[in-house]
């Protein structure tokens, strides 16, 4: 399938929309640091401001996700990101404000607009033919690795070279524009009321927890990658400066990747695409902890990047296997908050152990938990297959998830 299926007005306007809602997200913890940074212990304050953001994300992402209804979307995501771009404006007008009412709003602008990603990825794949699911979720991979490749040097720049109040204004402005834009999409995506045979919501999610794993998985690595990288480059003699450069290399191997898996139909199943590109994304981590030139580290991040792209696409490609589509944005939600909270607890290893252990030590110490993660993950998806599946000509299980989300066309396979 070409990615000429995936061109069209509704596209653009649905990539619009999209860096309104998602560069204040990428934003904001980075210009949190910057507004407070010069009080008394601002850096201190910065991160716990950061710290509430992102728990907030976690919390309201699958909150709101699992409210959302898929036929009239637009209103609920309006009313999401209108209470973030408040919350977001509030942070850059008033940062002076009590360190409590900061948090509120740090807390606010987090979780308001949280269900935005899930609602906007159903809304760009019930936008697309339903062959052209896969070239669909590439683009958005790639302008989302795109806005996260902007973001910090939009933050520094406007910070330092302007005002640290004025990346989180912009960031309401952009939200209030991404509200303004809603009303050029459709106003949901197609749902069967009754695809869910009756099961609550929950439980059809709870179901799906080892993609969410795997998910959270094949981020919390390169989380810990870049959060122990400076004190990395620092153990290897290597100027800090070079991180950023580094760190660029990632996203735009993780866009190059997003790119290339979108160009053709993969061998193998999702699960097993999604295992072997996560155990080979712990290699390459595993090499930089160990690699002493910056030219083997650009290279090695840059392939990282390429086959984390390609992981997290197969997540959420199999979402559409196993949830009918009334709980596609739920279940895309639901891995928001499950990615948020593996790089949540990656920061908090890598803080951790770097008071204890050298930085090489603390990147293979994350790697290993991240394969356990995959391998649970991989186990968890195995095991319901082997027990509801029938087996092929070849041998194999074949798959049948337990809820239905109509043919395998319309499920995007």
């Amino acid at each position: 399938m070409s990615y000429r299926e995936v061109v069209s007005g509704d596209v653009v306007r649905w990539g619009a929309v999209a860096v309104g809602a998602r560069m204040p997200v990428a934003a904001a913890p980075l210009a949190l640091v910057f507004l407070v940074r010069e009080r008394p212990g601002g850096y201190a304050l910065g991160a716990v401001l950061a710290a509430v953001y992102v728990v907030g994300e976690i919390v309201g992402a699958p909150l709101l996700g699992m409210r959302m209804r898929p036929e009239r979307a637009r209103p609920q995501l309006a009313r999401g990101l209108a209470v973030g771009a408040v919350a977001f404006a509030a942070l850059g007008l008033l940062p002076h404000a009590h360190p409590v009412a900061l948090g509120a709003f740090a807390f606010l602008a987090g979780a308001a607009p949280a269900a935005a990603p899930g609602g906007l990825r159903a809304l760009l794949t019930g936008m697309v033919p339903d062959k052209a699911v896969t070239q669909a979720l590439s683009v958005e991979s790639i302008l989302t690795f795109a806005i996260w490749a902007v973001a910090p040097a939009a933050v520094t720049g406007l910070a330092l070279g302007v005002s640290p109040a004025l990346p989180l204004v912009s960031a309401g402005v952009l939200m209030a524009a991404a509200v303004a834009g809603l009303w050029m999409l459709p106003e949901g995506w197609r749902s069967d009321a009754d695809d869910r045979g009756g099961e609550s919501m929950a439980r059809i999610l709870v179901r799906a927890w080892p993609i969410f794993v795997t998910g959270a998985a094949s981020l919390s690595m390169l989380a810990l990658a870049e959060l122990v990288l400076p004190a990395l480059l620092e153990q290897r003699g290597i100027a800090v400066g070079w991180a950023g450069p580094l760190l660029a290399a990632l996203a735009v191997g993780s866009a190059v990747g997003s790119f290339v898996y979108g160009l053709r139909t993969w061998p193998g199943r999702l699960r097993t695409q999604g295992m072997v590109l996560m155990f080979a994304v712990s290699a390459c981590l595993a090499a930089v902890a160990v690699l002493p030139g910056v030219g083997w580290l650009l290279a090695v991040l840059g392939v990282a990047g390429v086959l984390q792209a390609g992981a997290m696409l197969t997540r959420n490609l199999s979402l559409r296997e196993v949830l009918p589509p009334s709980a596609l944005a739920a279940g895309y939600s639901v891995m928001y908050a499950a990615i948020g909270a593996g790089y949540a607890a990656s920061g908090s290893l890598a803080g951790g152990l770097l008071s204890v252990v050298s930085p090489s030590t603390a990147i293979l110490a994350g790697v290993g938990l991240g394969v356990l993660l995959t391998v649970v993950g991989v186990l968890g998806e195995v095991k319901p297959a082997a027990s509801s599946g029938v087996v092929s000509a070849g041998g194999d299980v074949a798959e049948r998830t337990p809820v239905s989300g109509g043919s395998d066309a319309e499920r995007g396979l």
